[in-house]
């Protein structure tokens, strides 16, 4: 049989993961890595690029081992990462510096670039790549210049990390649109680099890389790389692509209008747009997918998951004693429990994340409101229950900003990641949102659309999007209950009118924002 093997650098750890040609998981290798603070460089998060390698490596080999397969058995390879995380290269194509997708050192740079032309800067880096300085890669760039001339000056070449995977294996540097887009330098529409928007920022336009699609051969695993990866050399180097773009490929969101909530650490709504625009109210990010064409809109919730593991951790040591003596999952059990609790969770509401406001993007402090000293009523359960609901709500409204400015009205969605592991989200999530809520098999999406773009390049699949819509199966639906549509927008009009209030707390420096874009410019009471 013949294998494909992706090779999936994201925010906390590294996978390779092994599939057959229909899409099963065969072996996965993982390790953890930690992004370097610099010393004094408040925000700064370095990628280790020798460290990380090794690890990479190291996965490669742990997922043949498990798989008992040899090196010649996997005909492709391709990489996919985080998005943001950027590499630089000398003239030599040698990697001199990188930082990962958390790197949030140049806030100030942000604020300078945004009041170029009188603050009209940003908006025409946003007509044009869909996306705000606060997460491009312009600001840093601006940093390098400013506090590492010597690194400014040295660099040659810019891709993503993703590419310097591929790089690492094939000897050839190059970028895709998914993940490059998400630097705020590549045109939306053209899929290809925007030179102008360099120029605007004072910043060279001399170091922009080749773009290739996804799924287009890039090279081959050079002589070194087989020694290092253990992969035969020769096998064939494929470009792969942004995670959540690679991961709507494996989910089979390939078509327009299409729809996913991914919900991991940070949960992403994602809606495939019929035609490339942006929105006129700079709510929603725009990003090219993987599929050559296509643009999607994508919004944030921030925390999500990571906001349910602080509530596991700091209130549910009992839960987690429990549910370890059974044999269970923490989560699955307080799911259990919340399912008892009714529609509304007696009125709590959570204050965490916000819907997204691309342009001007900060959040309340985290709180609960409207809690009350009934311990029938008001307890773990209950919290519990009301933070997947609010969960769900911030994924509606976030929708809904995508619906008004795209014209697109979903008719289904397809929910995966972490999230959809539990029957009550997903239940929750279709009551809230008024739409069928499909769930997959699949447990590495990302990893699978990665392999699907390995095979694609390596003429094993004659097309990515048939392919991923052919390999997905699905494990479960869900239905709204109309019983609790009108519950549900009731208290997401609730919400959004208190979570204003709260903002206004943060406005007057009474209270302390969960998060805040680098750069934000807005006025706050002494």
């Amino acid at each position: 049989m013949s294998y494909l093997l992706a090779l999936d650098a994201g925010t906390g750890s590294v996978r390779a993961v092994i599939f057959d040609l229909l899409g099963n998981q065969v072996a996965v290798g993982q390790a953890e890595w930690k992004h370097l603070s610099v010393e004094n460089v408040p925000g700064s998060m370095e990628f280790d690029l020798d460290t990380n390698w090794r690890l990479a490596c190291q996965c490669i080999h742990q997922a043949l081992e498990r798989a008992q397969l040899s090196p010649a058995d996997i005909q492709s390879v391709a990489c996919c990462s985080m998005r943001e995380g950027i590499v630089l290269y000398d003239r030599k194509g040698d990697a001199i510096w990188a930082c990962a997708n958390v790197d949030a050192r140049a806030s100030r740079e942000v604020s300078e670039l945004k009041e170029i032309h009188d603050f009209r800067f940003e908006s025409e880096v946003y007509d044009v790549s869909g996306q705000t300085l606060a997460l491009s890669a312009m600001p840093r760039l601006l940093w390098l210049a400013h506090h590492r001339p010597d690194i400014y000056r040295n660099a040659a070449t810019i891709t993503m990390i993703s590419d310097w995977l591929a790089a690492k294996l094939s000897g050839e540097l190059a970028v895709d649109p998914s993940n490059a887009g998400t630097t705020g330098m590549l045109d939306l529409f053209s899929r290809d680099w925007r030179p102008a928007l360099l120029d605007m920022a004072g910043l060279r336009a001399d170091i922009l890389s080749p773009v290739k699609e996804t799924g287009t051969l890039l090279g081959a695993v050079t002589k070194e790389a087989a020694q290092q990866s253990g992969l035969r050399e020769g096998t064939p180097v494929v470009m792969g692509g942004g995670d959540v773009q690679l991961g709507c490929l494996g989910l089979g969101v390939v078509r327009a209008g299409q729809t996913a909530v991914l919900g991991g650490t940070f949960w992403q709504q994602v809606v495939n747009l019929p035609q490339v625009r942006t929105d006129p109210q700079m709510n929603i990010r725009v990003n090219p997918h993987v599929i050559p064409g296509m643009a999607q809109a994508e919004s944030i919730s921030f925390f999500t998951g990571l906001t349910m593991r602080w509530f596991r951790d700091a209130f549910c040591a009992e839960e987690k004693l429990i549910a370890g003596r059974m044999g269970m999952d923490t989560y699955a059990l307080m799911e259990e429990m919340a399912s008892r609790v009714p529609a509304g969770s007696h009125g709590v509401m959570p204050i965490f994340s916000d819907a997204m406001h691309f342009k001007q993007w900060y959040h309340a402090a985290p709180s609960f409101i409207n809690l009350s000293i009934d311990p029938e009523k008001c307890n773990k359960a209950t919290l519990f229950r009301a933070l997947e609901e609010n969960a769900a709500i911030v994924s509606a409204c976030n929708l809904a900003q995508i619906s008004q400015f795209s014209g697109v009205n979903f008719d289904g969605l397809v929910f995966a990641g972490g999230g959809a592991k539990g029957a009550l989200w997903s239940q929750i999530l279709s009551d809230v949102t008024g739409l069928p809520v499909r769930v997959p098999e699949v447990k590495e999406a990302t990893a699978l659309g990665c392999a699907i773009a390995a095979g694609t390049g390596a003429g094993l699949y004659s097309d990515m999007a048939a392919t991923g819509e052919k390999l997905v199966k699905w494990s479960r639906e869900f239905t709204p209950n109309p019983a609790h549509r009108e519950l549900y927008d009731g208290m997401m009009q609730k919400w959004q009118a208190v979570y204003a209030d709260q903002l206004g707390l943060v406005d007057s420096g009474l209270t302390t924002s969960m998060w805040q874009a680098p750069g934000l410019v807005r006025s706050v009471a002494p």
